[in-house]
């Protein structure tokens, strides 16, 4: 008896937390979007970039800045979090992350990223370094519109 019990209380558990995970990054995906987290991000990132360099080498600052990073976004995210979740414990969140990787859309899944994988950090602050200096790529001179449309086609 005792597997069978384990069994349904596997799946109790499942199917709960996974309700839950989809209302948290429900929630997430509007934080981020939020224009406040939006001006928080840019400001840190603005305050840091020059710092940065597309170096193989890592230099002690990135980390002191990274973990900062860490601490402000982590904690602007959970109060937001708390504020919509009751009881919201981001310490499970993140745990039920790995199981959760693939059901996360792109841009949400780097954010988080970059919480807990140095290099996507440090990479988000060399693109936005790049961009700040204009070397960004700029795709838009080489996108041509064509209609499929033949009657526009022929009145032309």
């Amino acid at each position: 008896m005792e597997d069978s019990d384990e069994e349904i209380f596997d799946v109790a558990i499942s199917s709960f937390s996974d309700a839950e995970f989809d209302a948290v990054v429900g929630n997430l995906e509007d934080i981020i979007m939020d224009d406040d987290f939006q001006l928080m991000q840019r400001t840190f990132m603005e305050k840091h970039y020059q710092s940065f360099d597309d170096s193989e080498e890592n230099k002690l600052i990135y980390t002191c800045i990274f973990n900062e990073y860490i601490r402000l976004v982590e904690k602007y995210i959970e109060e937001k979090l708390l504020e919509r979740i009751p009881g919201f414990n981001m310490t499970a969140f993140i745990m039920s992350l790995q199981q959760h990787k693939d059901e996360i859309a792109g841009d949400i899944f780097d954010m988080l990223l970059t919480f807990t994988d140095f290099l996507a950090f440090k990479e988000m602050f060399l693109d936005y370094r790049a961009e700040k200096e204009g070397r960004s790529v700029d795709l838009s001179s080489g996108l041509v519109v064509t209609s499929l449309n033949k009657s526009s086609m022929s009145s032309s």
